[in-house]
């Protein structure tokens, strides 16, 4: 809660597109299903000429059957209408039904490819972004999407065909009357722009707005505790009211822009209806044209509004859909992870050294936060990095599965620069042990199998009973087969820990990176899980981050990290007597009690 929402800054990448540029790239996403689009564009030109010919069908029975009192022509007239009628109404719901399918699959692939495209992106990218805002980009923003394609896409195509329908009606059955209609297109196609400006600004305000408010809240539900135990509650309440209300006052402002749409167009469709029905009487007292031309007329007039006053609703939503796009769009544009080299080598068969060779890395250019760091990790060895928070321990530990890559120098496995290796074969020579043991929600068993999906039951339980988290599974309800829910939350700390640590030693990699792997469970468990380090962990090169001094004192090299480099280095019993930084860290923890820590390492090893 006190990183607030640094990751949901506008960056300069999501700065507002050109709205053509966007709308291009939506219509690319209709391009694979420009069959299906063809066949629906059929059914919406079948359901406008419907349209167009029913008003045209009224005025010829008012100059016809109605006029010469002639009844079965009448008769035949309505069977006509009605049967004009029922056949657009059908080609009407024939043709949301195809849109409504099709827009689902592009939104289903879109979908898909941001989930694609957040695993592919770097570390580094999540380091900034608030997970709440990302959320709400995948659902809140595709959403929005799913309005405009399954809806508007149909709407606005309906609408434009009809117009068009009816504007050729018009002009063959009236040229002076039709032009009368005409004149207020003008005024209709600059309010809409001006409009349509305006509601764009606003809806990409009420999109940021909402990536905040959904931010906020999932970082108060997973800060819960800590809230409650620091008495932070009311605080954060203030804190969400505000961000809340902000979200509330631009969804207000949107809504203000975009209801300005339908008055506009209502008034202009009075006025227009007005001088069809002065005009038209001027002409029809004056012989020029028929009664039912001047009824056909006015039809049409209501057609010739009900497209544009759809078309302009479907444009507000169309604001919004394009605001949600550029955030989209964002995410797809980002960069991915630095690709493998052309040439990229393959891992076969890896020993396991691995070193740092004058490493200097820093997140941001010119805020070094490695520099000049030496160390080789031998095949089979235990390296710890020790030191105070922020010096760098994490950083080091980032740089082996290349979650992020060297400013200068370079790290190696067997001798070759990390940067030539392909990076998922790298990946699958480690494990990682996070400083937050993180679960999926699934069963216990699927969680100790993420990083070797083919293990059996047998083997899985073979490891649990190894690293002692057995008897705490077969505790659950259904043992193994235990649901787990969202990040395992209803499990202790320690438990999720253990599974942790059970999933690495599962996947049987040849290295092993343990942040801080022991730093929240209590005594026990940490020297059940120790014992378990000791004798599994044996010919795995390992680095381990540890505050608790204890679980390291039989590392084979300890590193004190400060300020970004090494400090010290050295055996538990070197840097004892050499009096320096990690002696000092080492009495702050034990102060004259050192048969405690001594206590922790001897049960580990029973």
């Amino acid at each position: 809660m006190i990183r607030g929402i640094a990751g949901l800054v506008e960056h300069p990448e999501e700065r507002a597109q050109h709205s053509g540029k966007i709308m291009r790239r939506l219509v690319l996403e209709l391009r694979p299903h420009t069959r299906s689009l063809v066949f629906t564009l059929a059914l919406v030109v079948a359901a406008a000429l419907s349209q167009a010919l029913v008003p045209w069908l009224i005025g010829k029975a008012i100059d016809g059957p109605i006029m010469h009192r002639d009844a079965k022509g009448l008769l035949w007239l309505m069977l006509v209408t009605l049967a004009v009628s029922v056949a657009g109404g059908l080609a009407g719901r024939a043709q949301m039904l195809r849109i409504g399918s099709t827009g689902q699959r592009i939104l289903a692939n879109l979908r898909e490819r941001l989930f694609e495209k957040l695993q592919g992106l770097p570390v580094a990218f999540f380091d900034k972004q608030a997970k709440g805002d990302l959320m709400s980009r995948v659902s809140n923003d595709v959403d929005t999407l799913n309005q405009l394609i399954s809806q508007g896409l149909t709407q606005v195509l309906g609408a434009l065909l009809s117009l068009v329908g009816v504007l050729v009606a018009m002009l063959a059955l009236n040229l002076h009357l039709a032009l009368a209609c005409m004149a207020v297109i003008p005024v209709m196609l600059l309010t809409t722009y001006l409009l349509a400006r305006r509601a764009r600004k606003a809806y990409r305000t009420t999109r940021e707005t909402t990536g905040a408010v959904m931010a906020d809240l999932q970082e108060e539900i997973e800060g819960v505790r800590e809230s409650q135990a620091f008495n932070r509650t009311e605080a954060n309440i203030a804190r969400f009211r505000a961000r809340n209300a902000k979200n509330r006052d631009a969804n207000i402002s949107a809504t203000a822009v975009s209801s300005a749409f339908s008055p506009v167009i209502e008034l202009l469709a009075a006025l227009t209806t007005a001088v069809v029905i002065g005009y038209g009487s001027y002409l029809a007292l004056h012989g020029t044209i028929s009664v039912g031309l001047v009824a056909a007329f006015l039809l049409y007039t209501q057609q010739f509004f009900r497209p544009i006053q759809l078309a302009t609703q479907v444009a507000a939503q169309a604001q919004s859909a394009l605001a949600g796009a550029e955030r989209i769009y964002a995410i797809l544009d980002a960069a991915p992870e630095t690709p493998d080299a052309p040439n990229a080598t393959a891992l076969h068969e890896v020993q396991g050294r691995i070193a740092f060779e004058d490493v200097s890395f820093g997140y941001e250019a010119g805020r070094p936060v490695l520099s000049n760091v030496t160390f080789t990790l031998e095949p089979g060895q235990t390296v710890a990095l020790v030191g105070p928070t922020g010096a760098g321990k994490t950083t080091i530990a980032g740089l082996i599965p290349r979650f992020y890559d060297v400013s200068m120098g370079r790290v190696t496995l067997d001798g070759e620069d990390l940067r030539t290796l392909a990076r998922a074969d790298l990946r699958r020579q480690i494990a990682v042990v996070p400083q937050e043991a993180f679960l999926f929600s699934g069963t216990v068993a699927e969680n100790l199998a993420f990083g070797r999906p083919e293990a059996d039951l047998a083997e899985i339980e073979r490891v649990s009973r190894e690293v002692g988290a057995h008897d705490f599974i077969m505790g659950l309800s259904e043992g193994y087969q235990t649901r787990l829910g969202h990040a395992g939350t209803q499990l202790s700390q320690g438990q999720r820990q253990l599974l942790s640590i059970a999933r690495a030693v599962l996947s049987e990699r040849p290295i092993l990176l343990l942040d801080e792997a022991t730093s929240h469970v209590d005594t026990k468990t940490e020297a059940t899980i120790q014992a378990a380090l000791d004798r599994l962990l044996a010919g795995r090169t390992s680095l381990v981050i540890a505050h608790r001094l204890s679980t390291i004192r039989h590392a084979d090299q300890i590193l004190v990290i400060a300020g970004g480099t090494i400090a010290e280095r050295g055996t538990h019993a070197e840097l004892m007597a050499l009096g320096g930084r990690y002696a000092e860290l080492y009495r702050t923890q034990f102060g004259d009690r050192p048969s405690e820590a001594a206590d922790v390492s001897s049960s580990a090893m029973a």
